[in-house]
């Protein structure tokens, strides 16, 4: 069986059906063909190659021998796992294709991952980094209303890359996003974010404007469309013009949309709608984060949750309580 032939129908159908990102695509494509010029080549078909093994005869211990090589070569568990699903992913099509049987990779389990904890601004930090564009300057008015929207709204970078002038309903506050597997959502966003959306679309869009523009929302100096990677870079001027020594990024800012809505009080399951979440495990590590949150304040807060050793001045715990039952 031809692998290129057989990964072409497999984007084919990622793309078509599935309507997955080009991102997805992209790394479905290399975690199987390998992308390395030089050094150690990590593909599934570099493997395979490297073996003389086609994909069709392929089995349980063909998979195991290929995680055992990419653990050797000191390939990290959260990469091994991404290319574990690609293979997987790619057997179950060839299934349903009838180009084999069987999938001999149904079964294999993905390794443990740590789960570490999002990180996220604070309400001040978050502040500091809205405020920090220039109103004065086309750009600083649209470079506002793009930081506004990440945060009120907790976009994904290619949704706010995508979005399209007819997704806006400023009156009710409302935005269509097209999501992945191009899932639609509602998502609603506050006044500031209203405002600065308008002052954009009423002041400094008109002047990017050009031929090139069509329907998208936010435009860079020659009319087109920003693109993911240049609002990646806007974030990290931003976030050092205001001071902030942490990584700012597109998804930290929807880190931060998602745990500011569960400390003020939001169900869980309306924050998972306005993620667009499929599953509601992916939301609920945002609840660990607040109540890790929660924590730190009390411990920092109340009376009884430290208390000073007068004899060295030591933060200690405070003692067990015992009672006096003697008579």
């Amino acid at each position: 069986m031809d692998q290129q032939a057989a990964l072409d129908r497999f984007v084919n159908y990622l793309e078509a059906e599935k309507h997955a990102s080009p991102y997805t695509v992209r790394n479905y494509r290399s975690d199987l063909q390998g992308n390395l010029k030089h050094g150690i080549e990590k593909g599934f078909f570099q493997f395979l190659n490297s073996k003389k093994i086609p994909l069709e005869k392929v089995d349980r211990w063909v998979i195991r021998d290929y995680l055992g090589y990419l653990m050797g070569e000191g390939v990290a568990k959260v990469s091994l796992s991404r290319k574990l699903s690609a293979v997987r992913s790619l057997y179950r099509f060839m299934v349903r294709e009838g180009m084999i049987t069987a999938n001999p990779i149904e079964l294999a389990a993905s390794p443990k991952l740590e789960r570490h904890l999002p990180d996220f601004l604070t309400v001040e930090e978050a502040a500091r980094l809205i405020q920090s564009p220039n109103l004065t300057r086309p750009y600083g008015q649209r470079d506002r209303a793009i930081m506004e929207l990440f945060y009120a709204a907790g976009m994904r970078v290619s949704e706010l890359a995508g979005l399209d002038m007819r997704q806006l309903d400023l009156d009710t506050r409302e935005i269509r996003v097209l999501g992945k597997g191009n899932k639609e959502r509602v998502v609603i966003i506050g006044i500031p974010a209203v405002q600065a959306l308008e002052t954009y679309l009423r002041h400094a869009r008109p002047q990017y404007a050009s031929k090139l523009s069509g329907e998208a929302v936010f435009l860079n100096y020659k009319g087109g469309r920003l693109t993911e990677r240049w609002l990646q870079k806007l974030l990290l001027k931003y976030a050092r013009a205001a001071g902030l020594s942490k990584k700012v990024h597109p998804h930290l800012l929807r880190h931060t949309f998602a745990t500011h809505l569960l400390d003020g009080g939001a169900d869980l399951r309306v924050v998972q709608e306005l993620l667009g979440h499929a599953n509601l495990a992916t939301t609920q590590i945002y609840t660990h984060v607040t109540q890790s949150q929660a924590k730190k304040v009390y411990m920092a807060s109340h009376p009884m949750a430290r208390f000073k050793d007068k004899g060295n001045g030591q933060d200690k715990e405070p003692p067990a309580k015992t009672e006096d039952y003697s008579i």
